[in-house]
């Protein structure tokens, strides 16, 4: 489940305001060495999300002056979201059909509780697949 991996991993998220430039979301991508930051309004609702393939395509369009805009001018109205509740295998399908590498997580009263990346789906997956191949090791061990 999302929920747990938001356990493990915490439920930080770096953030901007929708005033915020480009420029500056750049360097706070770098900074954290991540691919995306959400959007979020003075009350903490999640307005959009800005990721790196948003500001390269601005870029290409619009050259340098892309760096002047801003986060809101910028940034992906139209969130896919998750829930704590929901499976890592159900949200790696959202992840795969809509071409995005980034989830919101929002709780049952649509507050912000965490997002999560394709990376920390794949480790979850990859975690999970080993502890399957230990139980079945185990398993084969004592029953011959």
């Amino acid at each position: 489940m999302i929920g747990s991996i938001l356990r493990q991993k915490g439920a930080q998220v770096v953030a901007v305001a929708p005033c915020d430039q480009v420029a500056s979301i750049t360097r706070t991508l770098a900074q954290h060495r991540i691919g995306a930051v959400l959007v979020l309004e003075r009350d903490r609702s999640v307005a959009g999300i800005v990721s790196e393939r948003d500001i390269v395509r601005a870029l290409a369009g619009g050259g340098e002056a892309t760096l002047n805009m801003t986060a809101g001018q910028l940034m992906t109205r139209v969130l896919h979201t998750v829930t704590p509740d929901t499976t890592v295998q159900e949200a790696l399908r959202v992840m795969t059909d809509r071409r995005i590498r980034h989830l919101p997580v929002l709780d049952h009263d649509g507050k912000l509780a965490g997002m999560v990346s394709i990376g920390d789906l794949v480790k979850a997956r990859i975690a999970d697949a080993e502890r399957e191949a230990e139980d079945l090791k185990a398993y084969v061990s004592t029953a011959g």
